[in-house]
């Protein structure tokens, strides 16, 4: 049981941790909106990761791997990024031109942070395909359903701690920084998530259309 808990919690750690659009959109909102604004992102990412592996571990993962099924979940990704960015990049050209540098409040509230997250990891088709290589694998079946889902919630409890962490440090970094005057504030964090956002959508569309 042990080796199960450390082993999964270090496979969560790992893939929660690389550079990605959650890891930038938790950045941003903590920085907009403090710890939970950004936190509530990873939680709903460990809630889309989590229906991900509950369904490979009940053998249903295979049917979200064919070609068509990855097509259609990286179209709604893909849309999603770009959404997002374009979205951004109205709200850092209105604080460019002084137009009002407010968020608005029901896309920044906890809620949204956490749908946000959990959106970004169901519509993800690597998500799937990184469960069936971590959960799904030949030798896995060994150790029962019960162990299946103790890997699933230490993985969880991995992905979560690292977002414990970055929060922590952005938030660590700001501090140190000084806030800053607003305007610009938000004109580099919301100019910033929509370069890294395009950056992400780029790279996904060339995996996606291959």
């Amino acid at each position: 049981m042990l080796a199960l808990l450390g082993s999964g919690f270090l496979l969560g750690w790992s893939v929660a941790w690389p550079p990605g659009p959650i890891n930038a959109e938790v950045a941003r909102r903590c920085l907009s909106g403090g710890f939970w604004a950004g936190f509530g992102v990873i939680l709903g990412a460990c809630s889309g990761d989590a229906a991900w592996a509950l369904l490979v571990a009940l053998g249903i993962g295979t049917v979200f791997t064919t070609p068509t099924a990855q097509l259609v979940l990286g179209v709604i990704s893909l849309a999603l990024l770009a959404m997002l960015a374009v979205t951004f990049l109205r709200r850092a050209r209105a604080a460019w031109l002084g137009q009002g540098t407010a968020p608005v409040e029901r896309f920044e509230s906890g809620k949204a942070s956490f749908l946000l997250g959990l959106t970004m990891a169901l519509t993800s088709p690597w998500n799937v395909t990184f469960w069936l290589a971590a959960i799904g694998r030949p030798g896995m079946n060994a150790i029962g359903l019960a162990g299946l889902l103790t890997v699933v919630v230490a993985v969880m409890a991995g992905a979560a701690a690292w977002g414990v962490v970055w929060c922590a440090v952005v938030l660590f970094t700001r501090s140190r920084a000084g806030d800053g005057s607003a305007r610009w504030g938000a004109v580099v964090m919301n100019g910033a998530t929509a370069a890294l956002l395009i950056w992400f959508f780029v790279g996904a569309a060339l995996r996606v259309f291959a």
